[in-house]
């Protein structure tokens, strides 16, 4: 008699990394994440069938990225599901449509809501979640991720600025970046 492995309590990063060979480790992390994700996805859109789509989509590209996934001591790999679940809503707002391209590229094949009308209200409020987010880091992190990731700046350039080495610089926007995931991850349940 062949034994399943169970993976309940593995940790996200470890369902990621067992789900290249094993897709039971991808589905016990869609259980974990996807009722927060739909809800996100129906707090935005306030529609049953999009969400859902929304939802579908999020997590066929999680699926296509998984091994792209990196583990930054976290403990979830919410913060990563709900940036995969802001840019598929935002991408289809973009196109007017929802975003189907994951879905397509794994042939999943599953039905789609014909009916569906983009809002571009469903983004309204989205960079305001950022920004607070932004806002409620200590100044040197709040100040390193907006000279590295809002301005493009090297570190060196960030460490000359902040009068900090390199080092410290990559450390305060590794650690304001991680919170900010926290905390909007922790928003979308709301």
């Amino acid at each position: 008699m062949a034994r399943h492995r169970t993976f309940e309590d593995a940790t996200d990063a470890e369902l990621l990394r067992e789900s290249r060979r094993d897709s039971t480790a991808f589905r016990v992390l869609y259980d974990r994440h996807s009722s927060r994700i739909h809800a996100f996805h129906l707090k935005r859109t306030r529609n049953t069938g999009a969400a859902m789509e929304l939802t579908a989509e999020t997590f066929a590209q999680a699926w296509l990225s998984r091994e792209r996934y990196r583990d930054h001591g976290e403990g979830t790999a919410a913060p990563w599901l709900f940036g995969i679940a802001r840019h598929v809503l935002a991408s289809s707002v973009r196109r007017l449509s929802i975003d189907r391209v994951a879905q397509d590229r794994l042939a999943l094949g599953l039905a789609h809501t014909a009916t569906t009308t983009i809002d571009e209200t469903w983004l309204d409020g989205l960079d305001d979640d950022l920004a607070a987010a932004l806002a409620e880091l200590p100044d040197g992190q709040r100040r390193a991720i907006e000279l590295r990731v809002l301005a493009d700046g090297a570190y060196e350039d960030v460490a000359t600025e902040l009068e900090c080495t390199p080092e410290t610089a990559r450390v305060r926007v590794h650690r304001g970046l991680s919170s900010m995931r926290r905390r909007l991850a922790g928003s979308a349940d709301g």
